[in-house]
């Protein structure tokens, strides 16, 4: 049925946007963060664009989720049942908010400790173990999808 692919495209939709716009604000302020670092040291460019980087990971996570649905249960055909099309928003949604969350915080913890690295302090190996903290629960989004693909 047509309104159960359009619904099931909407979580898909919501998923890909969402986590997509969290890496790219995430990575921005990461990436602002470091700018002005350079300002004070430019020695440490390389732990900056590691760290300025790290949210973009949820981005992708986004994009794995749609690959999992479309690729590996292969649900997202005409022949998706209203059960099936809920689960897939459902989903998508899920790991749409967490992403977008998660990427957000990350860019947060990845600014202050590249503000740090720029203030001459050893911290960029510290910042790398807490900027994790915060793209587990992506991590878990993204286990979450893989649970409701596989029970469909």
């Amino acid at each position: 049925m047509e309104s159960n692919l359009l619904l099931a495209y909407a979580g898909i939709a919501a998923m890909l946007v969402l986590s997509g716009t969290g890496s790219a604000y995430g990575v921005t302020i990461a990436g602002n963060a470091a700018v002005g670092a350079l300002k004070k040291n430019s020695s440490a460019f390389g732990n900056y664009v590691v760290l300025a980087a790290l949210p973009g990971t949820q981005g992708l996570y986004g994009f794995a989720g749609y690959f999992m649905f479309q690729m590996i249960f292969g649900v997202l055909t005409p022949e998706i049942t209203a059960f099936q099309s809920a689960a897939v928003f459902g989903g998508g949604l899920t790991l749409g908010l967490v992403a977008l969350f998660s990427a957000l915080r990350q860019g947060s913890v990845c600014a202050n400790g590249i503000a740090a690295i720029g203030q001459g302090h050893n911290v960029f190996t510290n910042t790398l173990i807490l900027a994790v903290f915060p793209e587990l629960y992506a991590i878990v989004a993204l286990a979450v999808v893989f649970l409701i693909g596989g029970a469909l």
